[in-house]
């Protein structure tokens, strides 16, 4: 195995705000009573006077949020993933995204890697909640470096509203210091010839392991990092059409409206559509227990995934 660090990703999106907030008196963060668990209160300690504590009220957070950007704030809007994308889809649609206002909502714990604290709190259907939004731009980072990369992106760029997921566990560190994120881009990290993996979030290192087991196979697996969920890079899916012989995609998120079903939205429309597997939550909810346990549960390993490709392959 690679000797990667690894790093939790909403601890460098809550340094990266205490900078921001530095740099730009317009910076305003709201929280919804997580803030110690979505590392806003980083924030909230080096800028008090620009920290706000909505309370258990994620409805009027976001109206608030859209409030602030209306009047020329940049407001990033943080809490669970379950708590933004569930309780307050009316209000990032309606008040958010159809005024097109630059709020910043950057959610934690997301996925299946939240772990022991189960189904109820393990959002599985976010990415296919917020893609369905005009106007709303849908990113996952891999690592902190990317999410570093992400955050400034997304304070710099006033051309409408994000969603940025995050989750709960460390996370490898994969990209080095001299990676630049581009919004609707996905880096290719490995060349190959005969499969596609598609990884989104945390389990790029998965993908990237799961191309290890292929070499030693003799199957040459080409990775890449598909944090932009929306806008999806339609050039690279096509590119690798035309390259592999087929794609598997990775995500600790439902196939159902998750990365899966945006490639293979794209996929669909190419002159030859490629062979395809998803792995990632196929309908069902999810359980209580560690990270590790549940992507085993889950055929989220590298081992899982390998077998994925073979099977496009047609070798099992």
């Amino acid at each position: 195995m690679p000797a990667w660090k690894s790093e939790y990703n909403r601890d460098v999106y809550g340094r990266t705000l205490v900078s921001l907030g530095d740099e730009n008196r317009n910076i305003v963060v709201l929280d919804a009573d997580l803030s110690k668990s979505t590392r806003t209160e980083f924030f909230a300690r080096s800028h008090p006077d620009r920290f706000f504590n909505m309370g258990i009220s994620e409805q009027d957070m976001m109206g608030t949020a859209a409030g602030f950007a209306a009047a020329g704030k940049i407001p990033f809007v943080s809490t669970f993933a379950i708590f933004a994308s569930g309780r307050a889809w009316e209000q990032i649609r309606n008040t958010v995204c159809y005024c097109n206002l630059n709020v910043r909502i950057v959610v934690s714990h997301a996925g299946l890697s939240v772990g022991e604290d189960g189904a109820s709190h393990q959002a599985l259907e976010d990415i296919a909640l917020m893609r369905a939004i005009p106007n709303l731009r849908v990113i996952v980072p891999a690592d902190a470096v990317e999410t570093e990369q992400v955050i400034r992106y997304a304070a710099a760029t006033l051309d409408g509203p994000y969603y940025i997921r995050l989750g709960r566990s460390k996370t490898p560190v994969i990209f080095d210091a001299g990676y630049r994120f581009k919004l609707g881009k996905a880096p290719v990290l490995r060349e190959g010839e005969d499969v596609t993996l598609f990884s989104t979030g945390i389990l790029l290192s998965t993908a990237l392991l799961a191309a290890d087991i292929l070499e030693k196979e003799g199957i040459s697996a080409r990775v890449v990092n598909m944090s932009t969920i929306k806008p999806i890079d339609r050039e690279v899916i096509a590119e690798s059409a035309a390259r592999t012989r087929g794609f598997v995609t990775i995500e600790e998120h439902s196939v159902i409206g998750g990365l899966g079903s945006a490639v293979s939205e794209v996929a669909v429309t190419l002159p030859a559509c490629p062979r395809m597997e998803m792995a990632g939550i196929q309908g069902v909810f999810g359980e209580s227990g560690t990270p590790d346990e549940l992507f085993k549960a889950y055929k989220l390993t590298p081992e899982e995934i390998a077998l994925k490709a073979k099977k496009v392959l047609g070798g099992l």
